[in-house]
């Protein structure tokens, strides 16, 4: 303190001396501050009384900055900053409004919304003026837990508890010896990804796609959403069809795979694991391909692994002796006039 009461009389006397004494004294002043700033640390330690006179000869002559030895320019700036953000945090402060709920009520407005998850704002309200707590209804909302109607199931949840009713079909294309293409026409069930049918056909058309639907799906098994592609093979005749087994239709958006995603992951583990190792020599070969006969399994384990993926389908469809199984939803080869169960 008393060393603001002596700057403050320099600042008082400095009128009445001269130019040429003023001119000394700033002079003998810079020296003593170089020869202090070699024995102190580099970064001293100033009080809120230093930073605030700083901040006020600042502002009073922002040219100044030139004459700082002991602190930045920047750092002088940054704390006038600092001053104005609090200076106007307190001017923006709180002088009254709506008086504070007690926090018994919101305490109460808090486990009444818990223990009744169905209950609104205006539920809660009516129940509270009944109790002779006078509250407006905004309150009551302000108040309520965010959680109290619970949270809603997550699409994951969700499709696993519709797997069981969700089919999905989609073309496999194969190119043959002869640089011809065969088209592979893959049904498959959400539930346990289980495969049903492996349809082989050169040309197929709409009638031959709803066909091969009626064979993969019996009257009584048949799911309740279809999911598929926007192929152009896909026309009247499969909507039609889908319509009079009760299936619900889903094409997927345009150009967007993902979105039938159990179809394309089978589609890919069989290109990879199967008919990348081999050349198929003609539609009459393709289906004995992916479905061997038991005699020839073994021997075809080592160059196809999709063979034993096929057994533990098989297996999971409740028969050990085939590869797909005999039941009523096992999967189905099939060609033009040639069908294999």
């Amino acid at each position: 303190m008393i060393g603001f009461l002596i700057l403050f009389l320099h600042v008082l006397v400095s009128p009445f001396k001269t130019q040429a004494r003023l001119e000394a004294e700033i002079v003998l002043l810079r020296h003593q501050l170089s020869v202090l700033r070699q024995r102190v640390p580099p970064k001293p330690k100033l009080t809120v009384a230093d930073r605030l006179l700083f901040v006020w000869l600042y502002r009073l002559f922002p040219s100044g900055l030139d004459a700082i030895t002991i602190v930045q320019p920047e750092t002088l700036i940054r704390w006038h900053r600092t001053g104005f953000r609090l200076y106007w945090r307190w001017k923006s402060r709180s002088r009254g409004g709506r008086p504070r709920i007690p926090g018994e009520i919101r305490r109460l407005i808090r486990e009444m919304s818990l223990a009744n998850r169905l209950w609104g704002a205006p539920r809660i309200h009516g129940e509270l003026l009944k109790l002779g707590i006078e509250v407006v209804q905004s309150t009551v909302a302000k108040y309520m837990a965010r959680s109290g109607r619970g949270r809603s199931q997550t699409w994951k949840t969700f499709l696993h508890n519709h797997a069981a009713g969700i089919g999905a079909m989609d073309f496999l294309v194969v190119p043959t010896g002869g640089f011809r293409l065969l088209f592979v026409l893959v049904i498959l069930r959400h539930e346990r990804r289980r495969l049903i049918s492996l349809s082989v056909k050169a040309h197929p058309t709409a009638e031959w796609i709803a066909h091969q639907i009626t064979d993969a799906f019996p009257w009584d098994e048949a799911p309740d959403h279809l999911i598929r592609d926007r192929d152009a093979s896909y026309g009247s005749a499969v909507t039609k069809r889908l319509a009079a087994m009760g299936i619900r239709d889903h094409p997927i958006a345009p150009r967007s795979p993902w979105q039938n995603g159990h179809a394309e992951r089978l589609i890919g583990s069989i290109r990879r694991e199967c008919l990348d190792h081999a050349v198929i020599l003609g539609e009459a070969h393709l289906p004995g391909f992916l479905l061997p006969t038991p005699a020839i399994t073994t021997e075809l384990e080592r160059i196809c692994p999709w063979v034993r993926i096929r057994r533990a389908i098989g297996r999971s469809n409740g028969s050990a002796n085939s590869p797909l199984g005999r039941s009523s939803a096992d999967c189905i080869i099939n060609t033009a006039g040639f069908s294999s169960r």
